[in-house]
């Protein structure tokens, strides 16, 4: 048995992002296998639960800023994590959190940090956030024990980058075999007669390539928009304006029942998914366990997760296209979005991504480490940018 901590996330109960569902998963199957598993939780809600699914949970504030939360609570997390009952390992997701490495194994007890997507790439992040984010990189490549890469693409990256090796532990996901439907009424919906997006409003997720590309099509299906972006207004609104002006589109904003947003995926006659930048991204995988037909923007993560059965689109005009072939052969979009199930069951299993951390946690307590082979400085322009769209985009935000 061993004690592991996990923290640099919201936490559990999972009801934000891709790091809480991973942990929630992952979490729970260390904690039935025997381990002590406490993870770090920030609570909007105010809910303080001290445990969740076998796991402990611990609550501490954090700073209400985009650029200081994160940072903040994994701060009071690590200092909490050394002088309360020391874990025998810990895993600390997102790279950005790198610099408190060193004060997590003050008493020698090994860290692991999964390092996530391209962050610097991001538009949300000015100049200062971007240079911020390169420099952690750099941080987790020279303090941790171990990186954890969450695709081949991020895995290649580091390799070429800074000349060292991570551990490929993908993301897992659910498989929805006979989905629910009673809850699409409420909101004017038809399974398979929809096509659905979901995606924080980020100008690297392209959800206004999307809603553009289908306010450009003919599509007879309505288009079902899930998300929000607390800091990018002027981007949301840029998106809403297009989807005020077509009466097809219906704008949710964030939906957080779980039950809903899984009847929404696996209901849908095509996922369009827009995320560039992230790795193996939850949202997509979902989808696939869900058993939907999905049109991907064309970059090598999406490529290496959805295989030879995914659809794909870099502008405007390949969304409207992509819209009308999944409209005018709905049979063959459903024989693609059963192959997608599929791969998502053989591949992205939570049963064996659990396997992965038990062993790396496992080999970190008997001493493995690569901390300290390398120091952190970059090659010299050996990595090649593949999260750059494969075709010329349009200008889609004229």
């Amino acid at each position: 048995m061993l004690r592991i901590a996990m923290l640099g996330t919201r936490g559990v109960p999972a009801a934000y992002g891709g790091f809480e569902t991973a942990i929630e998963e992952i979490g729970q199957r260390l904690a039935a296998r025997g381990h002590e598993v406490t993870v770090y939780c920030r609570s909007a809600d105010g809910s303080k639960p001290r445990h969740h699914l076998g796991m402990r949970l611990v609550h501490l504030p954090a700073l209400r800023s985009k650029s200081l939360e994160t940072l903040s609570h994994t701060a009071l997390s690590a200092a909490h994590a050394v002088f309360h009952r020391r874990p025998d390992v810990s895993f600390v997701f997102n790279a950005a959190n790198s610099p408190f490495l060193p004060l997590i194994r003050t008493r020698r007890a090994p860290v692991a940090v999964h390092v996530d997507g391209l962050e610097w790439k991001r538009g949300k992040w000015g100049t200062w956030g971007k240079r911020y984010y390169r420099l952690a990189e750099q941080l987790a490549v020279r303090w941790s024990d171990a990186l954890i890469s969450d695709a081949q693409g991020i895995a290649d990256y580091y390799t070429l980058e800074f000349g060292i090796a991570s551990e490929l532990i993908s993301y897992g996901t659910n498989i929805i075999r006979e989905p629910a439907r009673d809850k699409l009424a409420g909101l004017g919906l038809e399974a398979g007669r929809y096509h659905l997006v979901v995606a924080r409003f980020e100008p690297e997720n392209h959800v206004d390539v999307v809603v553009q590309g289908y306010a450009a099509s003919h599509a007879t299906l309505p288009l079902v928009v899930v998300g929000s972006a607390p800091y990018s207004a002027a981007y949301t609104d840029s998106i809403a304006a297009v989807a005020e002006s077509d009466p097809r589109i219906t704008m949710l904003g964030g939906v957080w029942d779980q039950d809903l947003l899984d009847q929404l995926y696996a209901n849908a006659a095509l996922y369009l998914h827009g995320h560039s930048v992230g790795g193996t991204n939850p949202s997509l995988l979902r989808a696939m366990g869900a058993g939907t037909a999905v049109a991907a923007y064309d970059v090598s993560f999406n490529r290496e997760v959805l295989g030879e059965d995914g659809r794909f689109f870099s502008t405007v005009a390949d969304v409207a296209e992509r819209v009308h072939e999944v409209e005018a052969a709905d049979e063959e979009s459903r024989v693609l979005g059963h192959r997608l199930q599929g791969r998502a069951e053989q591949i992205y299993n939570w049963d064996v991504v659990t396997d992965g951390y038990e062993e790396l946690a496992r080999r970190l307590h008997r001493g493995y480490s690569t901390r300290g082979r390398r120091r952190g400085s970059r090659a010299a322009s050996t990595w090649i940018d593949e999260t750059a769209p494969r075709r010329e985009n349009e200008d889609a935000r004229s």
